[in-house]
């Protein structure tokens, strides 16, 4: 079966495939099955239906379409339009000049570098999206129908924030010298002076070198090596650090904590009155033969000679520091709310106790009777024991409230015997007096060093009687080498008057 044809002659007007028909690219175009021509027009001739030429003119010719505007938020250059305008201006201007598409093609190649060092700037804002793909370019080039229009889309909500653009080429070079990475520059140029576009373009290559990108490789491995070695380095300080805070740690847990430092009475450095300073100085300038004071309990005397040994500089002898500790006695018992329950051993004690055949408990038995002391030292807080070593003082105490025996001496010395001889004398004393069997092995042997040192060679008898006055207080040793001028004048005062205060 073949098309039917006819022999009349064809005018060229039907002829022509390139003619148009407004008519039929209209919308409401509609083909029938039966096509109707116009007989308006008398020198048009009539072409059968059937004929091939009639049914290929039936059909629009396929044209490109036009491109539209689209009315969408797009970025303006400061120096210049977008991207995508010049790539339409390129497009449309066919005809350039042989020095036009040089800077054409430059201006393309930067046009791609520019927006490699775009994505690699770190300080670039991250809200920019250009809709530019390759395959839209593809099909721009092959004239597909398909695609509308190039769109490029740029989100500039924050437009203001964005950093300062650069504004000559000169200033660019100037920046990635400074930075040491040009691939994070940014330039912008005006490429609508045609005369300039080749010139331009050359400034910008020579800008985004390969050199500088190699040396900025090679420095950042460097300084990647020099962070490593750091690195290492300080994890190995920081176990040497974390070492040492256990280490501290654990010292402050060994070493014992300070007691808080006790309200001081204000009793006890009560400076003198004139007329107690004046008769301390009559004392000491009185007649050497002379009795100053009698004790009747202790059966004491103080001669103006004995009371010589108060004077700076001076030794105490046995009467003073005998009478100072049964005055210290008689204070407790008129307050005994006020003061510790103690008792004082005089000088002879432990020269008694300690003879030339050693320990001796029998020479010292009936020194606590009761009927002498009225309590027993079992009682008692705290036992002064005064030690005499030839020319030194020292002051031993047997603390029961605390369970320890304890060594006091103002050079720092040390010794265990006494401390074992007090404590061999406490268990026989409370076995002889009580009956009852005391074990003091686990009390403690203690050589006080936390207390006033003596700083000359005569203050050893007075830091001794100090020692006694403020433990059997309940107090620190809160005093030091320069009060004992005042404690001095102090004791000469309470022993003329026979009462401590």
């Amino acid at each position: 079966m073949g098309a039917r044809t006819s022999n009349r002659k064809r005018d060229d007007e039907c002829l022509s495939l390139n003619r148009s028909y407004s008519s039929l690219r209209s919308p409401d175009f509609h083909v029938s099955k039966k096509p109707k021509f116009s007989t308006m027009s008398s020198d048009r001739p009539v072409v059968s239906s059937n004929s091939t030429v009639a049914r290929l003119s039936r059909y629009p010719e396929e044209t490109s379409q036009l491109r539209r505007e689209v009315h969408g938020p797009c970025r303006l250059f400061k120096f210049g339009l977008s991207r995508s305008f010049h790539r339409f201006w390129e497009s449309k201007n066919s005809e350039l000049s042989e020095q036009d598409e040089v800077g054409n093609i430059l201006s393309h190649n930067y046009q791609i570098a520019k927006s490699r060092a775009i994505g690699s700037l770190r300080s670039f804002p991250k809200d920019v999206i250009e809709l530019d793909s390759d395959s839209q370019t593809e099909r721009n080039a092959s004239g597909d129908s398909k695609s509308e229009d190039d769109v490029e889309v740029v989100e500039d909500d924050k437009q203001d924030q964005r950093p300062r653009e650069v504004d000559t080429v000169e200033e660019l070079d100037e920046k990635v010298m400074n930075v040491h990475q040009p691939s994070s520059s940014l330039v912008i140029v005006d490429l609508t002076n045609d005369n300039s576009k080749v010139e331009n373009a050359e400034k910008m290559l020579g800008a985004l070198s390969l050199d500088r990108d190699l040396s900025s490789v090679s420095a950042y491995k460097k300084l990647l090596q020099s962070v490593e070695k750091r690195t290492s380095r300080l994890k190995s300080l920081d176990f040497e650090i974390e070492l040492n805070e256990k280490r501290r740690s654990i010292l402050q847990s060994l070493t014992p904590k300070k007691k808080p430092l006790d309200v001081i009475p204000r009793e006890l450095f009560t400076p003198l009155t004139k007329e107690e300073e004046a008769e301390v100085e009559q004392a000491l300038s009185s007649n050497r033969r002379r009795v100053l004071v009698a004790h009747e309990n202790s059966n004491i005397e103080i001669t103006g000679e004995t009371f010589q040994c108060l004077r700076p500089a001076a030794w105490l002898n046995d009467e003073v520091i005998n009478l100072y500790l049964e005055l210290l006695k008689e204070r407790e018992r008129r307050e005994p709310e006020k003061y510790l329950k103690c008792h004082f051993f005089n000088t002879f004690f432990y020269k008694k106790l300690n003879g030339r055949n050693g320990y001796d408990y029998r020479s010292v038995r009936r020194w606590t009777s009761q009927r002498k002391l009225k309590y027993e030292l079992i009682d008692c807080d705290k036992i002064f024991v005064p030690i005499h070593r030839e020319i030194h003082w020292c002051l031993a105490v047997i603390n029961k409230k605390e369970k320890k025996f304890q060594y006091l001496d103002s050079l720092k010395g040390m010794d265990s015997h006494v401390l074992k001889t007090l404590a061999r004398y406490f268990v026989d004393e409370v076995k002889d007096k009580s009956g009852k069997d005391i074990d003091v092995s686990s009390w403690a042997q203690e050589f006080v060093e936390d207390l006033p040192e003596q700083e000359n060679g005569f203050d050893c008898g007075m830091f001794m009687i100090k020692y006694a006055d403020f433990y059997s207080r309940g107090l620190n040793l809160c005093f030091k080498q320069e009060h004992m001028p005042y404690f001095r004048l102090r004791t000469a005062k309470e022993i003329l008057k026979l009462r401590a205060n």
